[in-house]
């Protein structure tokens, strides 16, 4: 397939440098604990149901860095991703062809800018995601990414 080519480059030595950007189509229980071991297993139930949710509604990607801009002009149909909240990070989860693509990010990667009109950016190193947030349901969601960041990072010495 045309998309192993971005996996091919896989070095056990750099294995942290590669669980960012990884097809979760099938099932991997190491790729699973790897992924867990980075963002936190997911919120129980309750968990959700308490914070209102911890998945984004649809979001339509209007640019992306080169390795996912590769993955997505696969195929043609619109491309759109969705962002899930995990104790210790997020998980932006989008589909190319008949695979599905995960950008594992942890807090302490994680910057997300709100740049041009009703456009949130979110990076991770030299990965980005630019969606539209054209909806009041898409800025809640990234407030409360952006909320729940703030309320679980460690306290910085400048507060002390």
């Amino acid at each position: 397939m045309v998309f192993n080519s971005v996996l091919s480059n896989f070095n056990p030595a750099t294995e942290k440098e590669y669980l960012m950007l990884v097809n979760v189509s099938y099932n991997n229980k190491e790729l699973t604990r790897k992924i867990d071991d980075e963002v936190g297993k997911p919120f129980t139930l309750k968990d959700r149901w308490n914070m209102g949710g911890i998945g984004s509604p649809k979001l339509f990607i209007t640019e992306t860095s080169i390795e996912i801009r590769n993955l997505l002009i696969l195929d043609n149909n619109l491309d759109c991703c969705n962002i899930e909240l995990r104790p210790k990070g997020i998980i932006v989860r989008f589909r190319s062809l008949l695979e599905t693509f995960a950008l594992v990010i942890p807090f302490y990667k994680l910057s997300i800018y709100k740049g041009d009109f009703a456009v949130y950016s979110i990076y991770r190193d030299h990965y980005f995601i630019k969606v539209r947030s054209d909806t009041k349901a898409i800025q809640k969601f990234f407030k409360k990414i952006l909320n729940y960041k703030t309320d679980t990072s460690p306290t910085s010495i400048e507060d002390l």
